[in-house]
């Protein structure tokens, strides 16, 4: 049925026998091919697991990924690294968890392979990438990765031998806020054994708690541990439904009669069965009858934080606990809303119809339009199909497309566009579903046929296939590639843009690759099996088979082989048998159009892709082994901590001198590096480890990995250039005469570059014949047309787009030969956004605007109490703002030389007592239009936005001139102490709608602190006045003190003399009652004596004429 469609015509029928024969052969020299490959790369994988710290170095253990705080277990240790460049004072936290890395070869045991490793110089590289944050309101957009050395460590086991009999390498599991998904890549340092690169998916699993006995369990049912067969033999596959690249957690209904999912964080390396804590409600309805009951969880969704489940018509969901989305504990109490669409109005009246049926929908997020397939006639009337594009944001509805209402006659084509004049087949067309790529803009409608368009008007009709199949999902990879799942379990395969559809499944290259798998008795495979779901994951088709082996069940996720099976296909049907001599010559015929594919003049890779990356090392531990221990371990995981903490702070709106996060960590003691490098040499750092600073860094300058990056961003009018060098195959080149020339080359091998969205790109290609090489050079370039975009934040609401490079005739039959298997070529598709790329800032240059105030108003006066992070700008300077935009991932950073608007949006007199401005406030405050006497600045740049209302400026304006007039928040300020009044403003600068250099929208926020501000003409004269006052009553209390300080003194003498006069006389008489009476002359001589003696005693200090005057009297 369908080798006619999959297959071009074989040998003769004669030659039956043969061809069985040549099968054989082909397996064998295929199996042969695979032993020598394995001989010369033996087959070693890495080994990664999960560890909590209290863990590590225990052998056998394997932690969940559901902890996501961070730990207070490392900073006491960091107060012993006394001689090291790090700063006590500072707070070091860790991660709750460690990698632990190991390999494994086959028919070697794994721990002496790992301890010949270590001995060997082998040191595993991790490569940690986080996913990008999907609320972009609440983190930042960004790529960004980590990459560090594993430390060796002693397995806590015990062991006779002197050194280690066990032991592995350990890394911290960084997390990251925003991000839930993280990918761990393992690569080897290039020594000891050769292993491959390996991928592993560690994701947060926020539906995990612990309980009462601190044991470990599902927040959504309870996990069971006996995976029975009759779950899974014999059962259909379903799709695999989750949000691309986001979603943590993976699940998977569709067990018969039970209400069982499979959960799995790691992408199904391994797995848990959990029964869901639902009940299994049923409300009974006409469309719903009682009898369809079953308790099958038939649809599963995954979201970020949310799984979504239906059984029977009911639909469930849950939601994890993710601190590191919300910064709270959220668990499955969360509010999940649903909203009917269209509001007002149903899809049925807006087509005409009375009845109809939404079988489908697929939702487009870039255009805010839902796509809906639409089923019409009940009953004995015929079903027709349309296809409807519903717009959320406008509530507008539009009819796109009227699906035919049969197959057409493709008549040995493979493809035919649909125009209504072609004739038809007697086949009903069924339609189940639709599929959008958002990149390539492809559109397909799926049932027993496929549908193509890339405007949703025009639609291509694939013949290759059949009619008598019906598809039952389809499986996208989103980067070119579409798998198809029948409802007979058949497995078919599509590059977007072509119109060959292949089966892979079953078919004569299956069969070759199965018989092969169990000549190596692979684990992977059996003779009874049955397939559970087909998805992508990083562009590679995988599945989910339950095998059976010798009544044993076991569940498994394997690569599906889709090169080698369209390999195999070619080399068992396309062949050719030459008669040489008396035997038969069998030979290959390669349909590639070429034999060699490279790709050249890669661009380093970062300033498109925008990926950042950190490099982390371990502390040298100071042993003679090189083995880690706790201590050392706890000390980096608080270093890589640290590292990442102060990327994630790096966003203050004042510019460091040296643009990179870590400036800061090794500001103060790069000078000292020598000292802390000579300590370690000879063993005499403290803590037992050496922190080096050239360890922990950012990576500017990533190589190109000699293909095409992930994804490439391109800002206004950007480009992007590389070169695709093309062997031929045997001799393609043929010349051809032009006017005005003798003969120009040609080749027969061409390249086509197709762009999903050519109003907003455009492309180039320059071909060069290498006519000696027999090769061509196709130089592509890939530029933005400055057309669709306006302008938007850093990495916010980016056009999707893509571009797609074909090597003409390779789709399908072009592969390169790799120790890892055959790779195909000639199709490269690259998602292309288009706007402001993520990684941009504007910053504040606070270094520059000093020295140029400096320089332009001769002169600098900073605030009294100087602030290195805040400097101050005098009221009376004309101040001079320069800005510069920063590239986070490549390390640039230059001067801004785009327009803006400045304006003042708050301030006050001191940091505590800041307040934002209302809008009617920051026009009255900025607008040279302003009448209300209320301005704050002004400048003498004439340029005004469209309505006048705000300056625009540049890096060639003159400058601002602050004002505070009567009514602006500055007027008058009261000065907090002695010294002039100072202010606090609260800037913001936007190039957004003035500046058309750029896609990005620049906004920064920052605080200006001027001081020397003006007193008001009332409150100077009043101060004026006070203190003229004041000095006023100084000079004359002086005088008045001069003048009447004599008489003061006089008078206080007098009262003196009165006082020891009535001592004296009262003495007096005292002493004439005891002693008699006496002759007056002697007791006047007397008395005369005794108050001349008191006055002497007393008072010294008085002039000899003031006491001779008191004697006269």
């Amino acid at each position: 049925m369908c080798g006619t469609a999959m297959f071009p015509a074989g040998p003769p029928w004669s030659r039956v026998r043969v061809l069985q024969v040549l099968w054989a052969l082909l397996a064998v020299l295929l199996a042969s091919w695979r032993l020598w490959a394995i001989k010369d790369f033996q087959e070693c994988t890495w080994q990664v697991v999960l560890n909590e710290f209290k863990r590590v170095g225990e052998s056998g253990v394997s932690d969940s990924f559901f902890e996501q705080e961070p730990v207070d277990t490392v900073s006491s240790l960091f107060h012993m690294l006394v001689d090291s460049p790090l700063n006590p004072s500072e707070k070091y936290l860790g991660f709750p968890y460690y990698l632990k890395i190991n390999y494994s070869c086959e028919e070697k045991p794994s721990e002496d392979l790992v301890r010949m490793g270590h001995l060997t110089g082998l040191k595993p590289l991790v490569l940690v990438t986080f996913q990008s944050p999907v609320n972009f309101y609440r983190w930042k957009i960004e790529q960004l990765q980590i990459q560090m050395e594993a430390a060796p460590f002693r397995s806590k086991e015990p062991c006779m031998a002197e050194e280690v009999c066990s032991m592995s390498w350990y890394t911290p599991m960084p997390i990251k806020n925003g991000s839930v998904v993280m990918r761990v890549d393992v690569s080897s340092n290039g020594l000891g054994s050769f292993i491959p690169d390996k991928r592993f998916q560690m994701n947060i699993n926020g539906f995990l708690k612990r309980d009462q006995d601190n044991n470990i369990q599902f927040t959504v049912g309870e996990k069971l541990f006996d995976l029975m067969p009759r779950y899974f033999v014999g059962v259909s596959s379903r799709p695999l439904w989750h949000t691309v690249d986001q979603s943590p957690v993976l699940i998977l209904g569709g067990i018969p009669n039970e209400k069982y999912v499979l959960m799995t964080d790691t992408s199904f390396k391994d797995f848990s069965l959990v029964e869901l804590s639902i009940d299994s409600c049923w409300v009974g309805s006409f469309y719903c009858p009682h009898s369809g009951f079953t308790a099958t969880i038939y649809d599963t969704i995954a979201t970020e934080s949310t799984l979504f489940i239906r059984q029977n018509q009911l639909v469930y969901y849950f939601t994890g606990t993710y601190t590191t989305l919300y910064e709270r504990n959220r668990g499955s109490d969360g509010q999940v809303s649903f909203e009917m669409l269209p509001r007002k109005w149903s899809v049925c009246e807006q087509i005409g119809v009375t009845t109809c049926s939404i079988i489908w929908s697929e939702y487009i997020a870039g255009e805010y339009t839902l796509l809906l397939l639409v089923e019409t006639g009940y009953g004995n009337a015929s079903k027709r199909f349309q296809v409807v594009s519903y717009n959320t944001a406008s509530d507008d509805l539009e009819l796109l497309y009227h699906i035919p209402e049969f197959i057409p006659e493709a008549r040995g084509l493979e493809f035919l566009m649909i125009l209504g004049t072609e004739s038809y087949t007697s086949t009903a067309m069924a339609p189940k579903g639709i599929f959008c790529n958002p990149y390539n803009n492809l559109i397909f409608i799926w049932g027993n046929f496929l549908l193509q368009s890339s405007n949703k008007e025009n639609f291509i009709y694939l013949a290759d296939f059949p009619k008598e199949l019906s598809i039952k999902y389809m499986a996208r990879s989103f980067r070119g590639a579409v798998a198809i799942v029948t409802e007979t379990e058949e497995i078919w395969y599509l590059l977007e843009g072509s119109y060959r559809v292949y089966q892979l499944f079953p078919s004569k290259g299956w069969q070759v690759h199965i018989s092969l798998q169990l000549m190596q008795q692979s684990s992977l495979y059996a003779s009874n099996e049955t397939m559970l779901t087909l998805f992508y994951e990083d562009s590679k088709l995988y599945q989910l088979v339950y095998l059976m082996n010798n009544q044993k069940g076991q569940l498994v996720k394997r690569l599906m082989p889709v090169e080698q099976l369209l390999m195999y296909q070619q080399h068992t049907s396309r062949y050719d048998l030459e008669r040489k001599g008396g035997y038969l010559m069998l030979s290959f015929i390669n349909f590639c159009p070429f034999s060699v594919m490279r790709l050249r003049s890669l661009p380093r890779p970062q300033r498109y892709t925008r990926q950042e990356r950190y490099r982390a090392r371990p502390p040298r531990v100071l042993e003679r082994s090189g083995f880690h221990n706790e201590n050392s371990l706890a000390i980096y995981q608080g270093l890589v901590y640290y590292l990442l903490w102060l990327h994630s702070v790096y966003d203050k709106p004042y510019a460091d001198p040296v643009h990179d996060p870590t400036w800061r960590w090794w500001e103060n003691n790069k000078q000292d590096q020598d000292y802390y490098f000579f300590l370690a040499s000879n063993w005499r750092s403290s803590g037992g480890v050496s922190v080096e600073m050239d360890s922990y860094e950012k990576i500017y300058n990533l190589e190109s990995a000699y293909e095409l990056p992930e994804r490439i961003f391109l800002d206004k009018g950007t480009e992007y250039s590389f070169a695709i060098f093309l062997s031929a195959q045997g001799h393609t080149f043929r010349t051809q005469t032009e006017l005005g020339a003798a003969f120009q080359l040609h080749s027969q091998v061409d390249v086509g570059v197709v762009l999903a969205d050519p109003a907003c790109i455009e492309a180039s290609v320059k071909q060069e014949v290498m006519i000696n090489r027999n090769s061509v050079l196709f130089s592509i370039t890939l530029k933005d047309k400055k057309l669709c975009y306006d302008q938007g934040i850093s990495g916010h609401h980016l056009m999707k787009t893509s571009m797609t490079v074909n090597v003409v005739g390779s789709s399908g039959l072009c592969f390169q030969e790799t120790h890892r298997g055959p790779r195909m070529q000639g199709n490269l598709m690259v998602p292309v956004f288009i706007g402001c790329p993520p990684g941009k800032r504007l910053a504040f240059d606070i270094t520059y605007t000093v020295e140029y105030s400096r320089l332009k108003n001769k002169h600098y006066f900073d605030c009294v109490h100087v602030n290195p992070e805040m400097p101050c700008f005098l009221f009376r300077d004309i101040f001079y703002p320069f800005f510069l935009i920063q590239d986070l991932v490549t390390g640039d950073s230059g001067s801004f030389q785009g327009s803006y608007v400045l304006l003042v949006v708050g301030g006050g007199p001191t940091m505590d007592s800041l307040k934002d401005y209302s809008e009617d406030e920051i026009y009255r405050f900025n607008s040279p239009l302003d009448k209300t006497n209320s301005l704050i600045w002004t400048t003498r740049t004439t340029r005004t936005t469209k309505d006048s209302a705000f300056h625009i400026m540049s890096h060639e304006s003159p400058g601002i001139e602050w004002l505070c007039l009567e009514n602006a928040p500055c007027y008058d300020s009261v000065p907090q102490g002695i010294f002039a009044p100072e202010f606090f403003f609260k800037v913001l600068v936007s190039n957004r709608g003035v500046d058309t250099s750029t896609y990005c929208n620049y906004q920064l926020t920052f605080l200006l602190h001027i001081h020397g501000l003006p007193l008001s003409p009332k409150r100077a004269l009043f101060i004026v006045m006070v203190s003229a006052s004041v000095f006023v009553g100084l000079v004359i209390f002086y005088i008045a003190f001069c003048l009447l300080w004599p008489l003061v003194v006089k008078g206080c003498t007098m009262i003196r003399w009165k006082i020891n006069d009535i001592i004296a006389s009262e003495s007096y008489y005292t002493y004439a009652s005891i002693s008699g009476i006496s002759s007056m002359p002697s007791l006047r001589h007397s008395r005369m004596g005794s108050m001349f003696s008191s006055r002497m005693t007393e008072d010294r200090a008085e002039p000899k004429e003031a006491v001779e005057r008191q004697l006269m009297t």
